[in-house]
């Protein structure tokens, strides 16, 4: 892919990582090492501009379309992320189980961040979910928890389990949505679609 770029590579990279570490971190807060930056391709614009780091948050600006990858894929784990609109509460989401290719939009389940619909589960690339539903485009399993975002500029907080085939997904600690259906392992992306986003305290623990 033309917009494809390797921030840095992991020390060892392995075919599919588990969190054996109480705690793994996928954000060290300094920079972006550990992550591939995928952009849309008919876009000319350096991937450094989309996806940033500032004052220990992972700064993405929401245009061109795209998403920041772990740069190796995981098994089962529970991931916890937090993330704050900058101005407007617009779109972004966190991909799990992204399957090889940078695609611009790869086979994966997002858990959707867009405002007014943060736990939504989205089937990507052709992914399909059980209790999702085509909209034409992409399957969607629409969040069962009821409203639980906080206004532009506070931090919200995710904590998404994946088990095997299953995923559930929490907000600001409501259980929003489960699903199975889901590939056993893969890359972990967060977005850049529309507006800007920023994450913090992006880490992984053991799903029981």
């Amino acid at each position: 892919m033309k917009s494809r770029f390797l921030f840095a590579a992991l020390a060892v990279a392995v075919t599919v990582s588990s969190c054996g570490d109480p705690k793994t971190e996928l954000f060290n807060g300094r920079d972006l090492t550990g992550w591939v930056c995928v952009t849309d391709p008919a876009s000319d614009a350096d991937p450094a501009e989309t996806f940033s780091v500032s004052d220990g948050r992972i700064c993405i600006s929401g245009v061109p379309f795209g998403y920041m990858r772990t740069a190796v894929p995981y098994g089962d784990y529970r991931l916890h992320v937090e993330w704050r609109w900058v101005g407007e509460a617009t779109n972004s989401g966190i991909f799990q189980r992204v399957q090889e290719g940078d695609k611009l939009w790869p086979g994966a389940v997002e858990c959707q961040l867009q405002a007014g619909h943060a736990g939504d589960l989205l089937g990507l690339g052709g992914a399909e979910i059980a209790g999702a539903e085509s909209n034409g485009r992409v399957f969607i399993k629409k969040r069962s928890g009821g409203e639980c975002e906080r206004p532009a500029g506070e931090w919200n907080k995710a904590e998404i389990v994946c088990v095997g085939d299953y995923i559930a997904v929490y907000v600001n600690g409501i259980l929003q949505n489960e699903c199975t259906g889901a590939a056993r392992s893969g890359y972990i992306a967060l977005q850049s679609e529309g507006g800007p986003v920023e994450f913090r305290n992006v880490y992984l623990t053991d799903p029981e």
